[in-house]
C-alpha cells in the first residue's frame, strides 16, 4: 500500500523534469531562432535643407520600413532647416508621428544640427538624440501642430523658438534620453526591440548591436537635385551660368563654355523656385554681369564695371530669405566672377581673335572662309586666324562661304561674299590705272605709235 505514493511521486517527479526540459527547448529554440533573425534597423541620412525631395524620400523610407518590419527608422539628421510649404512639413510630421514602426532622430555625428522646420521634425520622432557639439532649435513660430510633438518638446518651445540646445541640456530638458549618444550605434543599442550582445573591447565589457543596421541614401538622380537645390550651389551656378553663357556671346558661335553655361543656368533655376529667393536679389545679379558684359565691350574697364561689382556683392547678401551663404561660397561668387569678368574675360576675347600681325590694314581685300553663318555676325577664318565678322550687305553668308575682307574695324572684321562682292580699294586702283588711255610719246613733235620702236635718241 505505501508503494503507491511513491509511484505517484515518482510519476509527478518524471511529469515535472519532462516539463522543465520543454521549457528548456522551448527557450533554447526561441534563442536560435532570435540568433537567426536579429532583425534591422533602418538609418536615412537626412542631409542638407529639407526640400520637396528629401522629403519624399523619408517618406517612402518610412513606408519600406513599415512594409519590410524593421524594428526602427532611425534619420540620421544634420539640416539648417526646411524649404516646403507648411502643409508638406505637417504631412511629412504627421507620416513620423503615425507610422506602424518607431521613428527616430539622431542629429549627428558632432556638429551637426536640426533647425527650424529639421527640429520640428525632431520633435515629432518618437525618440530623439543627439551627438556631443550637435544643436537643435531655431524652431521659429511653430508650423508642426503640437499634438505631433513630444511633451517635452513643447514644453521648451520658448527656448527653441530662437536658440539651441546641445546634449546635455536636450537631456536635462527631457527632449532626449538621459543616455549618451556620440555615435549612432550608442543611439541604436537603446531602441526597443534592438538586440545586443555585450563583447570585451581592452578588457572593458561593451555592448554591441546583434541587429543590422542598414543605411540609406538619396538615389543619384535625387541627389543631384537635391544639391543644386541647396543656396550655395544654386547661387554658385547662377552667376557661373550667365557669365559662361556672355562669354560665348562674345566668342561668336555656341561652344562648350556656351553649353556648359545653358546647362548651369538651367539648374540654377530650378535650384531658385525651391529656394526662398528675393528678386531684387536675383535682378541685382543680374545687372551685375549686365554691366561687366558692357565694358567688356570696350576691354577696359569703367564705371559700368564698378556697377557690376556694387550689384554683385548687393544681390549676393540679400538674395535668400532666411538663409545666409557662407563666407566661402560669397568669396567664389564675388571675387571669382569680378576677376573673370573684368581682366580674363577681355583678355581670353583678345586672344581667341588676335593676330601675329602688326596692323591690319593689310587685310582689305583678303579672301578667306566663313567658319559659322555670318548673318550678319559671324566668325571668318583668314590666313588661318579667326576672326569676328559681320557682313557688310544685307544677303547673309552661309557656311564655308568665300569672302573678302572690306573693312577692320578694331578687333571686326566687315566682310562680303566672294562672288558679286564690292571691287577692293587696290583692285579699283588698278583697274582705273588700266584703264587709262596710254601716255603718248612726241618725237619730233609727232606722236610715236605704239608697234614702232622708239628711234636712237
Amino acid at each position: 500500500m505505501r508503494r503507491l505514493p511513491t509511484l505517484g511521486a515518482l510519476l509527478v517527479l518524471l511529469g515535472v523534469l519532462l516539463g522543465l526540459a520543454g521549457t528548456a527547448g522551448a527557450a533554447t529554440g526561441t534563442s536560435s531562432q532570435s540568433a537567426k533573425n536579429p532583425g534591422r534597423v533602418s538609418i536615412i541620412k537626412v542631409e542638407g535643407l529639407i526640400d520637396p525631395v528629401m522629403a519624399d524620400f523619408i517618406e517612402k523610407s518610412i513606408h519600406q520600413g513599415e512594409q519590410s518590419q524593421v524594428i526602427a527608422v532611425v534619420l540620421q539628421m544634420d539640416s539648417a532647416g526646411s524649404v516646403v510649404s507648411d502643409a508638406r512639413l505637417i504631412r511629412l510630421a504627421t507620416t513620423m508621428h503615425d507610422a506602424k514602426v518607431p521613428v527616430t532622430v539622431w542629429v549627428g555625428p558632432s556638429g551637426s544640427s536640426a533647425l527650424g522646420g529639421a527640429a520640428q521634425l525632431a520633435g515629432a520622432a518618437e525618440l530623439v538624440g543627439l551627438a556631443p557639439g550637435a544643436r537643435l532649435g531655431k524652431t521659429g513660430d511653430l508650423i508642426v501642430p503640437e499634438t505631433l510633438l513630444t511633451p517635452a518638446f513643447v514644453a521648451a518651445g520658448d527656448r527653441l523658438r530662437d536658440g539651441t540646445i546641445n546634449d546635455k541640456q536636450a537631456r536635462q530638458l527631457k527632449i532626449a534620453p538621459d543616455r549618451r549618444a556620440a555615435v549612432i550605434g550608442e543611439f541604436i543599442i537603446e531602441l526597443d526591440g534592438v538586440k545586443t550582445r555585450t563583447v570585451k573591447i581592452d578588457g572593458r565589457p561593451q555592448r554591441e548591436p546583434l541587429s543590422i543596421p542598414v543605411f540609406s541614401s538619396l538615389p543619384i538622380q535625387d541627389q543631384l537635385f537635391h544639391t543644386v537645390g541647396s543656396p550655395p550651389a544654386a547661387y554658385l551656378l547662377f552667376v557661373i551660368g550667365l557669365a559662361l553663357i556672355v562669354f560665348e556671346l562674345y566668342t561668336a558661335g555656341v561652344g562648350i563654355a556656351g553649353l556648359v553655361g545653358a546647362g548651369c543656368f538651367v539648374f540654377a533655376c530650378y535650384g531658385f523656385a525651391v529656394l526662398p529667393v528675393r528678386p531684387i536679389g536675383v535682378a541685382l545679379l543680374v545687372l551685375a554681369i549686365l554691366g561687366f558684359t558692357i565694358d567688356v565691350q570696350t576691354g577696359v574697364p569703367r564705371a559700368w564695371s564698378v556697377i557690376g561689382v556694387i550689384s554683385l556683392i548687393a544681390g549676393s547678401l540679400v538674395l535668400y530669405d532666411g538663409f545666409s551663404l557662407s563666407w566661402v561660397a560669397l568669396l567664389v561668387g564675388i571675387v571669382a566672377t569680378s576677376v573673370f569678368m573684368i581682366a580674363g574675360m577681355p583678355a581670353m576675347v583678345r586672344t581667341r581673335f588676335s593676330t601675329p600681325t602688326i596692323g591690319r590694314e593689310w587685310m582689305i581685300g583678303e579672301e578667306g572662309e566663313a567658319v559659322t553663318n555670318v548673318s550678319p555676325d559671324g566668325v571668318v577664318r583668314v590666313r588661318g586666324a579667326l576672326w569676328r565678322a559681320r557682313t557688310n550687305r544685307a544677303t547673309p553668308i552661309a557656311l564655308h562661304g568665300a569672302v573678302r575682307v572690306v573693312e577692320v574695324d578694331g578687333l571686326l572684321l566687315e566682310v562680303e561674299p566672294l562672288e558679286g562682292g564690292a571691287v577692293d580699294y587696290r583692285e579699283k586702283r588698278r583697274g582705273e590705272d588700266d584703264d587709262a588711255e596710254p601716255e603718248v610719246v612726241l618725237v619730233d613733235g609727232q606722236p610715236l605709235s605704239p608697234a614702232e620702236p622708239s628711234p636712237d635718241i
